[in-house]
């Protein structure tokens, strides 16, 4: 199915102004009929199937809120509000406040915030602008600016609004205007609601594709959005859930390639879920000769192969090599070229299937055990303290009964080990024909060994009263400790020793607390330094600050142990070091600061039992083959590379996903398309190896219209958002992000000259499918990661970064462009959500409450002037005053609202892959600006343009390419 070639043009021109003065806004008057024009255009303007995909930075939303803080005093050349000064791309004014449908009391506008709040003092040295780049001194209201200067209609809702106005592009200002004294002259306000609106495109794909199912037969199909609910019926290309594209119609040749600056890239989840609907890949069992392979490429049997010769040979649809059919896998051939067995044969019909491994596919010619389970607990007084150390050990009696297991397996293959740590380490033999667990202790942690081989890592059944014994006693043995430093490294030696001496793959769940300074290998010093943002050396905040953890993941990916780190941090604790075994071996972080047990302990506990409990494959190996004309050139995500092909993860779950990129290495044909396969070797929790296959098929073009037909937005944004978050390790974070928007106009650029019809240089006109490409690549540039507020720490940026690197396409959608309910709307008699609103604060009304979801945290902001009655029924006190501040749980009431809003709730954490941190908000409270962090149309208080004036500034990125 072929998107409508469609592209609208967008915010029309006007007569030109000279580029010297910056704008001002003055009231406006009638509307010359143009405007008119723009109007009735407006109305009618098809808003087609677009991709849908962005989330917001998030600030202190990774961790906990901290305990009470305020927004620290500005950088050095950076107002509060308004942008650092070294950043021109992000001078603009703002438009002024819309005013907002129905009687809605409230903020004229979201980009117009002022100095810090209230307990702070406007900071001296900064003039206050009239242009209102940097907001003006907030009224009575924290957080709410009274009316516009000069504008007696905008801050009242009195008066009817004016008419919708047209953008001039010429007025907008360049990067050296705010610095010139501001002058009076008009300027042209866009209606944001005449601007594309990613809401309105995940609403109609949700109408245009929710209902059928994509069936995979035909080639260069672009699927729905992955905000849309829809089935997937496999008939020979990989689903969607396993592969998604930037571009599922690919230029021939490079110099087109070039000429489009559109990345080909493909983000692969190999062992993603499905629905239950769904069904799972086949495996295919080939006996002692294995899978059937091209004898050149090596690649495997799958539906594009040619077989010939009454199918006594096949032709590689790789390489064009021609291999002969071994005798045991021959069959005939129908009238139509098909083998007979066609339908039979889940590798010659399906898209995505499995086959057994043999044993060449296995380390040193042996079939591998079944992996092991190490769990890890940091003892130091911190973790004890905090109720830690006993939370973890209840949790694990029961959690070890629901150990990952294969198929209809009575229970889990995986063995159990257990090892407690602070300064030195404590390992437990854990036998189960002891009558208790014995410790032993080996405090020369600089030359780290395992003191036990037999009865530390055990079966669960066998071993269960031992287990339950030593995870009563552990709390009690650490209860009165006085250590408070931590090692780190040898934790992960000493696991990777236990799993190497017992010979299999396995997981390190290790759970930590603090900065290892502890004398050991490994050590770490407190480096995190504010200062370096916004300097060449910012960098080094991303880098880890020393080698050895490098060669580290080198053994673990050897051997096959994967880590996945909880880590509890109360400061600094040098995430970017401490991530970088997790990262490499492919393993999961998850961080909570300021874990406190009340608050965070459901999230914690969430989030443990969906990592042990989920599907993982061990000691995998991934390849991606393509056809001739192309080549996989770049890789990003969780995972090791020795050479320049194989991916290696000592353990890839459900979860994780690897963003391939394409270059050109010859001509391709529109006739034969390109082909994508992706083969992931992998040992399953019941130590099996197997083979899981991919397989995709592309279009090819040769004219630029059809490149951009076919575009995923939801996907380019996934790839350009990893890339960026890559740049930032090598180079300044402003070079980073001029590079973005460079690319992003480049691409828009191409698409006005080559497949636009012609029109004034005074409109923006964006592809049909892209036509989100600036909303969200504005959310990208205004993440934490790119452009950090104020109160998010060097580990949360770090944190984040590594994140998003293996996100697939879903998550980063809501990541970066958060998704925004009104809860007052929902109907609590139906299983549905209410409508998603737009992310700006002037969609927001004091009557209402709204829940804002991002993938890591769940806000509830409630407005001042919420009724009596749903603050009885959804927090069980009589008024607003009395909601206490910083909430973290809703009380469970027996009334319909407080039951809908519940459910809500839940659904939503049953889509993510993490537990989410609920967080409540009050109107004007001091957490409001957490939450307005993102609300990502508007402008941020860290220097991010609101998307209005992003849109301004890529519209004259545009046309000074085309000029």
């Amino acid at each position: 199915m072929q998107r409508p070639p469609a592209s609208q043009p967008y915010l029309p021109g006007s007569a030109s102004m000279p580029v010297t003065q910056t704008p001002t806004f003055q009231q406006y008057g009638p509307p010359p009929a143009s405007v008119q024009q723009l109007t009735n255009h407006m109305a009618g303007m098809a808003i087609g199937i677009t991709a849908a995909s962005a989330p917001p930075p998030a600030g202190l939303g990774y961790g906990a809120p901290r305990p009470p803080t305020m927004p620290g005093p500005p950088l050095p050349g950076q107002t509060a509000a308004g942008p650092p000064a070294s950043q021109p791309n992000h001078v603009f004014s703002p438009p002024p406040p819309s005013p907002m449908s129905g009687p809605q009391p409230g903020p004229p506008m979201s980009g117009l915030h002022g100095p810090p709040l209230p307990t702070h003092p406007p900071q001296p040295g900064y003039q206050m602008q009239q242009n209102g780049s940097f907001g003006q001194v907030r009224g009575s209201q924290p957080n709410y600016g009274g009316a516009y200067p000069g504008t007696p209609n905008y801050g009242s809702q009195s008066g009817p609004p004016p008419p919708p106005k047209r953008l001039d592009p010429d007025s907008i200002p360049s990067p050296q205007l705010n610095e010139l004294p501001p002058q009076q002259k008009p300027r042209h306000r866009i209606d944001p609601d005449a601007i594309p609106s990613p809401i309105q495109v995940i609403e109609d794909d949700r109408n245009n594709c929710g209902s059928e199912p994509f069936v995979t037969g035909v080639r260069g199909q672009v699927p729905p959005l992955v905000t849309t609910d829809f089935l997937v019926k496999d008939q020979g290309n990989a689903s969607p859930r396993y592969i998604r594209c930037t571009s599922y119609n690919i230029p021939c040749t490079s110099d087109m390639a070039k000429q489009s600056q559109v990345p080909l890239a493909a983000v692969i989840k190999p062992l993603a879920t499905l629905r239950p609907e769904e069904t799972l890949p086949y495996l295919v069992d080939h006996g002692e000769s294995g899978p059937v392979r091209c004898n050149r490429c090596k690649a495997y049997m799958c539906p594009f192969m040619q077989f010939i010769e009454g199918g006594r040979r096949f032709q590689c649809c790789f390489c064009s090599c021609v291999t002969e059919v071994p005798p045991h896998y021959f069959q005939h051939l129908d009238h139509t070229g098909k083998r007979v067995d066609f339908y039979d044969r889940p590798e010659l019909s399906l898209g995505s299937y499995e086959f057994l491994a043999t044993v060449d596919y296995c380390k040193n010619n042996k079939f591998p055990s079944p992996p092991a389970f190490i769990f890890m607990v940091d003892v130091s007084y911190n973790a004890v303290k905090s109720g830690l150390v006993r939370l973890i050990c209840e949790e694990l009696k029961s959690l070890l009964d629901y150990l990952p297991r294969e198929g209809n397996m009575e229970e889990s293959a995986i063995r159990v080990g257990f090892v407690t740590y602070n300064k030195v380490l404590h390992f437990y033999n854990v036998k189960s024909s002891l009558a208790q667990p014995q410790m032993m202790v080996v405090s020369d942690v600089a030359d780290m060994f395992v003191p036990l081989l037999d009865g530390f890592l055990v079966n669960v059944n066998e071993s269960r009263t031992v287990i339950a014994s030593l995870l009563d006693q552990i709390p009690e043995m650490f209860a009165d400790t006085r250590e408070t430093e931590t090692v780190f490294a040898p934790v992960i030696q000493a696991g990777l020793e236990a799993l190497k001496a017992a010979e299999c793959a396995g997981k390190l769940f290790i759970f930590h607390t603090s900065l290892p300074i502890a004398e050991a290998p490994g050590k770490l010093k407190n480096r995190d330094d504010k200062k370096l943002i916004n300097t060449d050396k910012e960098k080094t905040l991303f880098q880890p600050q020393t080698s050895f953890y490098n060669n580290l993941a080198k053994d673990c990916v050897t051997q096959g142990c994967c880590v996945d780190l909880f880590l509890f941090p109360n400061q600094y604790l040098d995430v970017a070091t401490l991530g970088v075994v997790t990262y490499q071996t492919g393993g999961s972080i998850y961080k909570y600061a300021y874990f406190q047990l009340e608050t965070d302990q459901d999230r914690f506990l969430n989030d443990l039992r969906r990592d042990v409990q989920k599907e993982v494959g061990f000691d995998a190996v991934m390849r991606v083959r393509t056809s001739t004309g192309i080549r996989a050139t770049d890789f990003f995500g969780a995972f090791y590379m020795s050479n320049t092909t194989d991916v290696e993860m000592a353990g890839l779950d459900c979860d994780k996903t690897i963003t391939v990129e394409f270059k050109h290495d010859d001509k391709l044909s529109e006739d034969s398309g390109a082909l994508l396969q992706c083969a992931l070797l992998y040992t399953s929790c019941a130590g099996q190896r197997r083979l899981r296959i991919h397989n995709l098929s592309l279009n090819c073009c040769t004219q630029l219209a059809d490149l951009y037909r076919n575009c995923e937005t939801d996907t380019l944004i996934n790839y350009l958002a990893k890339y960026a978050y890559r740049g930032v390790l090598s180079s300044p974070v402003k070079a980073v992000r001029d590079a973005l928007i460079n690319q992003c106009a480049q691409i828009l650029a191409c698409y006005r000259k080559n497949c636009a019809s012609p029109s004034s240089a005074g409109q923006l006109i964006l592809p049909e499918c892209m036509k989100l490409l600036p909303v969200y690549l504005n959310c990208v540039l205004k993440s934490d990661v790119l452009q950090p507020g104020l109160e998010v720490t060097t580990d949360d940026r770090a944190y984040i970064r590594q994140l998003v690197t293996s996100m697939d396409v879903a998550e980063t959608n809501v990541f970066f462009y958060p998704r925004l309910l009104p809860l007052t709307k929902a109907d609590v008699d139906s299983d549905s959500l209410p409508a998603a609103i737009r992310n700006s604060e002037e969609r927001l009304s004091k009557g209402d409450i709204y829940l804002l979801e991002n993938g890591l945290n769940i806000f509830v902001w409630v407005g001042v002037n919420v009724q009596q009655g749903l603050i009885q029924n959804l927090f069980g006190v009589s008024s607003f005053s009395q909601i206490s501040n910083g909430l973290s749980t809703l009380p469970i009431l027996e009334n319909p609202f407080s039951k809908k809003v519940r459910s809500i709730i839940d659904m939503l954490q049953m889509q993510r892959s993490r537990y989410m941190k609920l967080i409540i908000v009050k109107q004007e409270d001091k957490l409001e600006m957490l939450f307005k962090h993102f609300l990502v149309e508007d402008k941020s208080l860290s220097g991010g343009a609101s998307y209005v004036d992003f849109l301004c500034h890529m519209h004259k990125e545009i046309r000074q390419l085309l000029s």
